[in-house]
């Protein structure tokens, strides 16, 4: 067999596994009457946003194709559909198991104990794993099989798939974001501290919104945004494999993403095996085994190879202990001493909470990229000693820390489905000892969420710059000596100076989307609390659809912008100013995104665990002042880590895809210089 052909067969299997993961978890009960209808009413809001937005999507990717069809051809015009496809479809069926899993886990909870609860929400989580990672072997692996394995000369066209997933990346990540953040604030605000009713209280009109969002932006939106850094650190490895001429090079990255997939099921097997005694430690097994298997089978991988020398396999593991590492450094700054820290700062106000949140989220970026700046000194240091392009080792080295991305997202869309049942587990009134059972899953789901968020900042920054590097390496063999990214030269510094405002100019606009969307939801549910009769007595219902419907339009109009910037802005700057300064745009946005990413996503994660160690009963507990402290903190620190941190991941990468895909278009000094 042609072995072109094994990563998208693998993908095939690692779809099939999937579908029974989802199986295993359509078998548990889905609960009485009541139970019933809440995880109903969540399952039918997510499914109805997820259309519309698609809908939205699906007029921005038909543009995007008909543009690649007029300028770049056939090839790549097919290769953006299957690529916003792919992404589409993982997104989707990940959003669409956590919804059948959430009201399954609560029912487990309340009939089976913790262990089968655990099981439920990992299961449901795992759909969501595996689908990135098989979606993204057919999908790329089918296109690489027809346009680039055995000569074919069509390797440029690869580029399209990621241009159509990182789009498509961007607006569910924002889309989705806005969604369950002005949803969470309006709800937090106006029922834990004006009403002073619990979290998830059914009287509270804007939970079903908010339990609707966790599965639109953690799950569907986090899906597409580790899909489009998973896909793209393989194409900017095989594009620069390109230009060395080398056929074994450009399928190594191939080949390590199907050798992760199976990795990561097997690190699946051994978080399930291992739950039921201990279920933190089975989280953190599966999440640091599956790595060490996965270079195990690296090594015997690039061994077969023959002409790929094995100092590459040193590249893989830079990458892949490099992602460990930054998720431990998140685990540390969201869920360590200095979220204590930030719950002591509320006993004197909401003020030190701010504070003493910004703070820690500032300190948290130096180690990560401290880390990166060592994975990317010491890859390519590795990749030149073995007489390959330093830029390829980068690649390598991201696609060694996404390898194993089935078991990473497993693990953390399993946090949105345990913070679900949780709320389900609350609205439906399943008592205290199933809300404890919840509430201790959706503890050690914000962790791994936490790890999570550090480990796509990461794998995003690497694929990110490899993608720039494969777009230096072809606009060189274009221009040849004439282009140069160096320091000395003007226009390389105006572009970086552009490019740092981008992710500034995105953050501003996205905060300020939900801000305007908290608005009117929180004039909204204070209109139903105030109008309803017999609402905070508990003797009528919210109406709940509203709240939905609110947060869907404000989510629909905000997410436009920040996509057609974006998108638009590699075109405007390079084709006005020229390949080089586009190039240093894109260094700027880099160090800009990455830098953002980590302070707002380890800041957001921080002020959201101090306010859950007040509510264990810590510093006073619920209902006390520093209570109110710690919930303005988490209000703010929302959509800094479910809006605007995550969109600086999928910004750079989309920036440098759009630019990789036009480098063969661009003047060497632009139009108006």
């Amino acid at each position: 067999m042609n072995n072109s052909l094994l990563p998208p067969l693998l993908g095939l299997f690692g779809m099939l596994a999937a579908f029974v993961v989802y199986g295993l978890v359509m078998k548990y009960p889905d609960g009485e009457d009541k139970v019933k209808k809440i995880g109903d009413q969540i399952h039918t809001g997510a499914l109805a946003f997820m259309k519309t937005e698609y809908k939205y999507l699906l007029i921005f990717i038909a543009v995007l194709v008909v543009l690649a069809q007029v300028f770049l051809g056939t090839e790549t015009a097919i290769a953006v559909i299957v690529g916003a496809a792919c992404s589409s479809l993982a997104g989707f069926i990940g959003m669409y198991a956590a919804t059948k899993a959430n009201v399954r886990t609560a029912t487990a909870a309340q009939q089976d104990g913790a262990a089968a609860a655990l099981s439920v929400s990992f299961y449901g989580g795992s759909v969501m794993g595996l689908c990135v990672a098989s979606l993204g072997l057919i999908g790329l692996g089918g296109l690489y099989y027809f346009y680039a394995a055995n000569g074919a000369s069509h390797v440029h066209a690869l580029e399209g798939f990621g241009m159509g997933a990182s789009v498509v990346a961007l607006f569910s990540r924002v889309g989705g974001g806005i969604f369950t953040k002005s949803a969470d604030v309006g709800a937090d605000l106006v029922g834990k501290i004006e009403a002073g009713i619990p979290e998830d209280d059914p009287r509270n009109p804007g939970v079903i919104a908010d339990n609707v969002g966790d599965n639109v932006g953690d799950v569907a939106g986090m899906g597409s945004d580790i899909f489009e850094s998973y896909c793209g650190s393989m194409i900017a490895s095989i594009a620069i494999a390109y230009t060395m001429s080398s056929e074994s090079l450009m399928f190594l990255p191939l080949g390590l993403a199907a050798t992760g997939l199976i990795a990561s099921i097997i690190g699946i097997f051994i978080v399930k095996m291992q739950s039921a005694k201990a279920p933190a430690s089975a989280l953190r097994s599966g999440t640091l085994l599956a790595p060490v298997i996965f270079i195990v089978m690296a090594y015997f991988l690039i061994q077969s190879m023959g002409d790929v020398p094995m100092a590459v396999l040193w590249c893989v593991v830079a990458g892949a202990g490099g992602g460990v590492l930054i998720g431990l450094i998140t685990e540390y700054y969201t869920g360590g001493q200095p979220v204590k820290e930030i719950a002591e700062s509320g006993e004197t106000g909401s003020a030190t909470v701010m504070i003493s949140g910004l703070s820690v989220g500032m300190q948290s970026v130096v180690i990560p990229i401290l880390i990166l700046a060592t994975i990317i000194l010491v890859s390519t240091s590795i990749a030149t000693g073995a007489n390959i392009a330093g830029v390829y080792g980068v690649g390598i080295a991201a696609v060694g820390m996404l390898s194993t991305v089935g078991i990473t997202m497993a693990i953390d869309a399993y946090g949105p489905v345990a913070d679900n049942a949780g709320g389900i587990a609350e609205m439906a009134g399943m008592g205290k000892e199933v809300r404890d059972i919840t509430d201790s899953l959706d503890e050690l789901g914000n962790t791994t969420a936490a790890i999570g968020k550090g480990f796509a900042i990461g794998a995003a920054a690497l694929a990110a710059l490899a993608i720039i590097s494969a777009y230096s390496a072809q606009v060189s063999l274009k221009y040849g000596s004439d282009f140069s990214l160096s320091l000395t030269n003007p226009m390389v510094l105006v572009g970086m100076f552009i490019g740092i405002c981008i992710p500034f100019l995105i953050s501003s606009i996205t905060m300020k989307a939900v801000g305007d969307a908290a608005f009117e939801m929180i004039n909204e549910i204070r209109r139903q609390f105030r109008e309803i009769s017999g609402l905070m007595e508990g003797t009528a219902d919210p109406d709940s659809e509203r709240c939905v419907e609110i947060a869907t339009k404000a989510a629909l109009k905000k997410m436009m912008l920040p996509g057609i910037i974006a998108v638009a802005m590699p075109a405007v700057v390079g084709f006005g100013l020229g390949a080089i300064a586009l190039g240093g745009m894109l260094a700027g946005g880099l160090l800009g995104c990455v830098a953002l990413a980590l302070f707002m996503a380890n800041a957001g994660g921080a002020w959201d665990n101090a306010k859950k160690y007040v509510e264990k009963g810590n510093l006073g507990g619920k209902g006390s002042d520093t209570h109110a402290a710690v919930v303005v903190g988490d209000t703010v620190g929302d959509p800094f880590k479910d809006t605007s941190g995550p969109a600086m991941n999928i910004l750079i990468n989309v920036m440098a895809m759009v630019s990789l895909v036009i480098s063969s278009l661009l003047p060497l000094n632009g139009f108006f210089f």
